[in-house]
């Protein structure tokens, strides 16, 4: 399949689940738990206040080399916004992509869709564990903060 196919099909609208496509156009879905949704939410209200011209999304569809990933939260810059708000899936991914860790989710995982955004252009990527620890990444390494947003804190409320 192919995402415009996905965003397309009714039988795949309104599910509770995070749809992605991988490399060979497989549908992958992630259920989501109340810990995961909360931690989400609670990432995007902290980025509203922090972060003025842009918005923080949800599940944004970024296209990468291993199709389409959705990061749980996003960061992206009005004027990046304007270049991709009438795409399917982004072609280039939000300065900030934010994944929150699931049980089923190795931190392996995690890294290599990091690394999948970093390629797409993403200038941080943030991992939130189950527990509300914040790990954040620029395209190099590990960073102690964000140099994005230095007020983000290293933890988040549950």
């Amino acid at each position: 399949m192919n995402w415009l196919e996905v965003c397309n099909d009714p039988c795949l609208q309104d599910l509770p689940y995070k749809i992605e496509l991988n490399r060979d156009g497989d549908i992958v879905m992630s259920p989501v738990r109340v810990r995961h949704s909360v931690y989400v939410r609670r990432i995007q209200v902290l980025l509203e206040k922090l972060l003025l011209h842009g918005i923080c999304p949800p599940e944004f569809p970024v296209m990468t080399v291993d199709n389409v990933k959705s990061p749980d939260v996003v960061w992206i810059s009005d004027e990046l916004f304007e270049q991709v708000k009438e795409e399917e899936a982004s072609p280039v991914a939000p300065e900030i992509c934010i994944e929150v860790k699931s049980p089923s989710n190795s931190w392996t995982k995690m890294l290599n869709k990091a690394a999948l955004y970093f390629e797409k252009g993403a200038k941080e990527v943030w991992i939130c564990d189950e527990q509300g620890n914040m790990s954040f990444f620029d395209p190099e390494d590990k960073l102690p903060t964000s140099r994005m947003v230095p007020d983000c804190p290293q933890y988040i409320e549950y």
